[in-house]
């Protein structure tokens, strides 16, 4: 079944072109019927591959040949192994039903067809970076998922804050690209070559110094598309897309990818050990870092946002202390959970017409007993919380911390899961229980989500509920998970050593405890808080206000970048356009002053016939160059793009004809 694996992402991207083309004049209303059923039977091939895949088929399947000159090959091919099946079901189990709540969400808005073409576009793209058998073909689907999550989030490009969040996002995601592109040149230079397959075997020829530059690099490219320290300032601001696309942005697609490229990368990162602390470091701070900041803030999905930041941190935690099984086991996970509480934040929003203030809502359970009951399966497995999933992927990153020697970074994990667990059910506390502030304008029409939108809800709280089992152990020791995952992922040497040695310092059933433990003390303060009241933060505020205030605020992260990049990039705009204004016109306005000068200095010592009919000719030809210019340089840069694709075109057809004639 692997050598049909190509429809997968064909389905989407059929489903795109027929809404594209002809969804806004003809199908409209009627665009999920192109778009979900595209999505239903990629999810069905997904199925197929992953179970062809369990039967031990794995390989490569070659579509056509992309760029072949003497010195450079580059096929267009797919690489099928347990890490892509993996993937492969993620995304299109979470985009299908994401597609199908979708339905009853955007169903009232206008740019329906635009919406389900972009979705279409988002998955196909992201099929394509995890199917993609060389780094090259990674990086077009990992460019296609940052062109439409520029779409997606500035999709309501009428507001303002919608298309700053998209360019946000694009402008943000370019720097980390930049160093991506640094990192495929290296490798590029010294194995020639960037398929996975041979870049793998010819690893052992880099040097220690080039291949810790080179996954650093790549590393750099994942903390824009997976946001991190310090690139992570876009994700929260992400928001301001429509709900089903923030849950197809934080579960399932974009954000991971940069987690996937470091796991497939792992044979370069345990060649070089300085990079996977870099990687452990940065996971860990951020996990920290976002859960601070999740702790005060009172938007439902921006508490959401900075939870997916933090749960990210665990995903390269995980990977930085050599167990990437681990972390794509959280990653898996975290799909489902993070998946389910935004679609079920989603239907809080629906209700409660577009209102997220945490602090304008309170027992809704009473009228979303559905709603809130699949957004407490999912706080409680975000929690770490057993038997759900969130428990077995994080217990198990943490547990690899502890046993690799990196006890600090253990320990800011552990805390960070207190943290998470505090602020998931303050959220939970203050927007399904306690007393009632809901306005009465939108009081009177709280209702439950239609069924298009709750059966994705459930199902998705039934994977979260479930889906951790694959992390029960083996009779080797290891995962279920970890040991399907073996054949591709490889265990750094060093981490191997240090599991050998620590690995009784603590038993790991005293670690599960104590990460437990800390998880159910978070639930606990925040249900003395928030709930009963027994501390009221209202009075505790004026003696932590300052702390308040700095995680209010995010650290005051944007505002620094603003005073270090922004207004300095606005500054030295500023510089060159008065450079432009006084030397460049300058230039040109003195030459023009000097043309006249001479000329009316010629005039008076010549004879004013020939000089006049010479001045009148060079006017006439100038101003008929000045019209044919004027026609062609228009300042509308469709019409440029008009002029480079037919251009283009030409090019093209010499070519075409050269070869046929």
């Amino acid at each position: 079944m692997i050598k049909y694996v190509w429809l997968v992402p064909l389905f989407p991207l059929i489903g795109m072109t027929i809404n594209g083309l002809f969804g806004i004049r003809f199908i409209k209303k009627k665009a999920h019927f192109i778009a979900v059923p595209a999505l239903g039977l990629a999810w069905l091939t997904s199925i197929l591959v992953f179970i062809d895949v369990l039967h031990g088929h794995v390989g490569e399947v070659t579509l056509w040949d992309w760029i072949v000159t003497p010195d450079v090959h580059v096929r267009v091919a797919f690489w099928v192994d347990q890490l892509t099946a993996v993937m492969l079901m993620v995304v299109t189990t979470l985009s299908f039903f994401i597609h199908v709540y979708s339905i009853g969400y955007m169903g009232e808005d206008p740019g329906y067809p635009r919406y389900f073409t972009y979705l279409n576009m988002f998955v196909f793209f992201m099929l394509i970076l995890v199917l993609g058998s060389s780094y090259l073909l990674l990086f077009v689907g990992w460019e296609g998922v940052g062109l439409c999550s520029y779409l997606l989030i500035g999709f309501w490009y009428e507001r303002e804050s919608a298309w700053k969040a998209g360019m946000k996002a694009f402008i943000t995601n370019r720097v980390g690209d930049a160093f991506f592109i640094l990192g495929m040149f290296t490798l590029w230079y010294y194995l020639g070559s960037l398929d996975f397959k041979e870049v793998f075997e010819k690893a052992h020829m880099l040097s220690p110094e080039v291949v810790t530059i080179a996954t650093l690099c790549l590393f750099a490219g994942a903390t824009g598309k997976s946001a991190q320290i310090p690139l992570y300032v876009w994700l929260p601001d992400a928001m301001e897309g429509p709900t089903p696309v923030s849950a197809l942005i934080h579960a399932a697609t974009m954000v991971t990818s940069g987690v996937y490229m470091v796991a497939r990368s792992n044979v370069l990162y345990n060649m070089a050990p300085l990079s996977l602390e870099v990687v452990a470091v940065i996971g860990c701070l951020t996990a920290f870092f976002a859960a601070t900041i999740g702790t005060c803030q009172f938007d439902l999905k921006r508490v959401l946002a900075y939870s997916t930041v933090s749960q990210l941190g665990y995903m390269f935690l995980g990977c930085g202390v050599g167990a990437y099984a681990a972390g794509v086991f959280h990653l898996m996970t975290h799909a489902f959970f993070k998946g389910l509480l935004f679609l079920s934040a989603g239907a809080v929003m629906h209700a409660m017409s577009d209102v997220l203030d945490m602090r304008l809502m309170g027992n809704l359970k009473k009228y979303m007993p559905i709603t809130a009951a699949t957004f407490i399966v999912g706080g409680l497995a975000l929690s770490g919380i057993p038997p759900f999933a969130g428990f077995w992927s994080k217990d198990e990153i943490l547990h690899h911390t502890f046993t690799t020697g990196h006890y600090f970074l253990w320990f800011l994990g552990t805390f960070t899961a207190g943290l998470t667990a505090y602020y998931t059910f303050r959220a939970i506390f203050m927007t399904f229980f306690g007393k009632e502030r809901i306005p009465e304008e939108i009081k009177h029409h709280l209702h439950e989500a239609p069924k298009v939108m709750t059966i994705p809800l459930i199902v998705l709280a039934i994977g979260a509920a479930t889906v951790g089992f694959f992390g029960l152990k083996s009779a080797s020791g290891e995962s279920y998970f970890a040991v399907f995952l073996a054949p591709v992922m490889h265990h750094a040497h060093h981490a191997a050593e240090h599991v050998a040695e620590h690995h009784e310092v603590i038993p790991g059933s005293l670690l599960i405890l104590i990460s437990v433990l800390v998880g159910l003390s978070g639930i606990f303060i925040a249900y003395i808080v928030h709930l009963k009241k027994l501390l009221d933060p209202e009075k505790l505020l004026p003696k932590v206000w300052l702390l308040h205030r700095v995680l209010y605020r995010k650290w005051y992260v944007d505002e620094i970048y603003f005073a270090l990049f922004i207004y300095r990039v606005l500054d030295l705009a500023y510089v060159c356009w008065k450079f432009d204004q006084f030397i460049i016109d300058g230039i040109v306005n003195g030459a023009s002053w000097f043309a006249r000068t001479l000329a009316a200095i010629t005039r008076f010592c010549t004879e004013p016939f020939i000089v006049d009919g010479a001045v009148n000719g060079a006017s006439y030809v100038v101003d008929l160059g000045a019209r044919v210019l004027r026609r062609v340089q228009t300042g509308i840069v469709s019409n440029y793009m008009l002029f480079v694709a037919m251009g283009l075109f030409g090019l093209f057809s010499i070519y075409v004809f050269a070869r046929i004639f």
